[in-house]
């Protein structure tokens, strides 16, 4: 495991304009981040990332300990929004190199809504498009968005999922059950080294 050491430029605050969606994606305005995640949430317009390293492995990263939201839980590699005015390929490529500091080419894999609350602090509540890529690149986390990262093997994530749940965010569970099950194939392409 290692701990967050690229730097603590801050990429991100509550005043940042996202992107409200109806249940179809459809565009229905836009609202500043901290008000999208007030109370049980705004419908707004998301993205989880699941990168692979050549070996099949997933990065893991631990959400830094400022985080309103879930802090210092295990999540997938990088989740967060698009911005007004911004599609999705450029908001994922400016939030892999803002906290990870790599590249990756993205696989579209399914999209997803969810709410999620944390207690008094807020909820997510996001139409999420979730993407598999791989990435051999040097990993520079962001200190201000990460705590830690590590890259795991499925079949021992999925051992640690059953034994340690409450260690991970919501979303992050949702979605790699959907991508073991009704994803399989899909996934099996980055995690099964015999396909590469």
């Amino acid at each position: 495991m290692s701990r967050a050491d690229g730097g603590d430029r801050v990429v991100s605050s509550d005043s940042e304009q996202l992107i409200l969606v109806d249940s179809d994606d459809a565009e229905a305005g836009f609202l500043d981040k901290g008000r999208c995640h007030d109370g049980e949430g705004i419908l707004h317009r998301a993205f989880s990332l699941f990168i692979f390293d050549n070996r099949g492995e997933l990065l893991l990263q631990q959400r830094a300990a400022g985080k309103r939201l879930w802090p210092m839980y295990w999540s997938n590699s990088c989740c967060s929004h698009p911005r007004k005015g911004e599609a999705m390929p450029e908001a994922t490529r400016r939030r892999l190199a803002d906290e990870l500091g790599i590249e990756a080419s993205l696989e579209f894999v399914y999209k997803f809504s969810y709410q999620a609350r944390f207690g008094d602090k807020g909820s997510e509540n996001e139409l999420c498009s979730v993407f598999l890529g791989r990435s051999d690149d040097p990993v520079r986390p962001n200190r201000t968005e990460i705590a830690a990262i590590r890259h795991v093997e499925a079949s021992a994530l999925a051992r640690e999922l059953q034994s340690s749940p409450q260690a991970f965010t919501p979303w992050f569970k949702m979605e790699w059950d959907e991508l073991r099950t009704r994803f399989a194939a899909t996934l099996a392409a980055y995690t099964d080294r015999k396909l590469r």
